[in-house]
């Protein structure tokens, strides 16, 4: 498995946010992580990536322990994200944006952009090269020279996508990728998590969204920070925990 978590764990005071939490995403996969309001699901995002440190518990990434890494850490080591409020640079044009992010990778050092160097000019230009190819590839080609904060919502939530794939990460991460998109993103945004899937990429997404299950090979669901039913995506829509943390108990026969 390329991400394993064992008995993930987070208290804030007397509040159990994440409860024990076990579960793994395998090599190519899309794994979707669902759940109710408040159920603990960009917790345990938060938990994985290092911006809170769990109370208890392991989580192992290509088979090395790296809880409470630091995010920087992680996002070198092959874990990129997204927010559900996404943190652009927003006084940069969308391709600002996604260069940027390339950084996180430096193959030249503080002579080499003092001096201009060869190798530093070469490695501006291979920046560049790729984060047009990946604004293509998400369809951002066409508001590149756009600042970020005149982007619509859906295509700032696109270019959170186009930022973390810049990280070179071996497993995106989501968090609410569809969330406060009308039909026609929604469409184009599953359409391009597709494309991303036919890469290799390894997806855990998080989604209040159901047709995101359109997409998932195996579905985890928690509620109020417990695992509550884990399989295939028809076994989630059958699961009588998952239709009554949704739904209410009234609504399960």
């Amino acid at each position: 498995m390329l991400l394993d978590i064992h008995g993930l764990t987070k208290n804030f005071g007397g509040l159990i946010a994440v409860d024990h939490l076990s579960m793994s995403v395998g090599e190519g996969q899309i794994v979707g992580l669902i759940g109710p309001n408040g159920a603990g699901k960009t917790t345990v995002f938060n938990l994985i990536t290092g911006v809170i440190r769990p109370s208890a518990g392991k989580v192992e990434f290509d088979g090395k322990d790296v809880t409470g890494k630091s995010p920087h850490i992680l996002a070198k080591s092959g874990i990129g994200r997204t927010f559900q409020l996404t943190p652009l640079f927003t006084d940069f044009t969308t391709l600002e944006n996604v260069v940027a992010s390339y950084y996180l990778h430096p193959r030249s050092g503080f002579w080499d952009s003092l001096f201009n160097t060869p190798k530093y000019r070469h490695n501006e230009a291979y920046a560049l090269e790729q984060s047009l190819k990946i604004l293509d590839m998400v369809g951002l080609s066409k508001v590149k020279d756009e600042r970020a904060k005149n982007l619509p919502h859906g295509y700032q939530k696109m270019l959170g996508i186009a930022r973390a794939l810049a990280v070179q990460p071996r497993l995106l991460m989501l968090d609410e990728p569809l969330g406060g998109m009308n039909t026609d993103e929604i469409t184009f945004t599953m359409d391009i998590m597709a494309k991303v899937r036919g890469l290799g990429m390894t997806i855990l997404v998080i989604e209040h969204n159901m047709q995101i299950l359109d997409l998932c090979d195996r579905v985890v669901a928690i509620n109020f920070g417990q695992k509550i039913g884990e399989g295939s995506v028809k076994d989630i829509r059958n699961n009588p925990d998952v239709i009554k943390a949704y739904l209410g108990e009234q609504n399960v026969a």
